[in-house]
């Protein structure tokens, strides 16, 4: 309860604090930008970090049988579930989990129908009882995201090879200030990055402006490969492109990300894609 209390205030505090936000520049007209706005998905990112076998086992079978199964008769779907990619660089396994809502009264809904749910509670009671000792993850980091006014809605990538090759890229940008920030955000839509992501077949599945997060302000976006090959070849047609070339060479777009994060997923035999 007393999270659902927070997560209402902090709404609430968004809503009047972006009243005085740098608003992107845009080429859209009023009426078309309010539309948009209106069918503008939210997403919720929780990405879980483990130090045994064990607890990836737990938080699998809650997730499969448990989670994804009761958020579905909510009348969510397209929930994704991926794995991190591990390298030399970071060992720790990772489970992502992106969930997408249609408002953010669904996103704030959906804790206490959960937990009212018996067949949710006995499905995942290994995970949610488990014992102080012995938790089924070390830590989750949550990150609560709004769909870009370019993508309001979430797309499931077409591709059709299989899915143990395939590559999910999600990344996320960082600005020095929330001005340089909304000019990055803007970049996206207004100076055409999002079509051009498009045209070039990245596939992506979403793109989000961060209202929640750890390393704000940023943006955070996924796109899909059908394997690191293709891409690879896509982002060299990316910077190659003379699109790509034009918007860089914009004096406006000038400084506007101080740090950028990739990380490398594929997704569980249980995600929706």
């Amino acid at each position: 309860m007393k999270t659902l209390q927070f997560l209402s205030l902090l709404f609430a505090t968004l809503v009047l604090t972006n009243c005085g936000s740098p608003e992107p520049e845009t080429t859209e007209n009023p009426e078309s930008t309010e539309t948009i706005a209106q069918t503008r998905e939210f997403y919720q990112l929780k990405v879980y970090s483990f130090s045994s076998e064990n607890q990836i086992a737990t938080t699998d079978d809650y997730l499969q049988h448990a989670y994804m199964p009761a958020v579905k008769k909510q009348g969510i779907d397209n929930i994704g579930v991926f794995k991190f990619l591990t390298n030399e660089k970071d060992t720790v396994p990772k489970t992502y989990v992106l969930t997408p809502f249609q408002s953010m009264e669904q996103f704030l809904a959906l804790e206490n129908q959960l937990n009212a749910d018996a067949e949710y509670v006995q499905a995942g009671s290994a995970y949610i009882d488990a014992p102080y000792d012995n938790p089924p993850y070390d830590h989750i980091e949550s990150t609560l995201l709004q769909a870009f006014t370019d993508m309001p809605m979430m797309q499931t990538p077409k591709l059709d090879g299989p899915r143990s090759e395939r590559i999910y890229e999600l990344r996320s940008y960082e600005s020095p200030t929330e001005k340089l920030y909304w000019n990055k955000v803007d970049m996206f839509n207004a100076g055409g990055e999002v079509t051009l992501f498009d045209r070039l077949g990245f596939n992506a599945v979403f793109y989000g402006e961060v209202i929640s997060g750890s390393r704000m302000p940023n943006l955070m976006y996924m796109t899909t490969h059908a394997d690191m090959a293709t891409r690879d070849k896509n982002w060299e047609a990316f910077v190659d492109s003379p699109e790509w070339k034009a918007l860089t060479a914009m004096p406006k777009y000038e400084n506007n990300v101080s740090h950028a994060d990739i990380w490398f997923l594929y997704p569980t035999a249980y995600s929706d894609y």
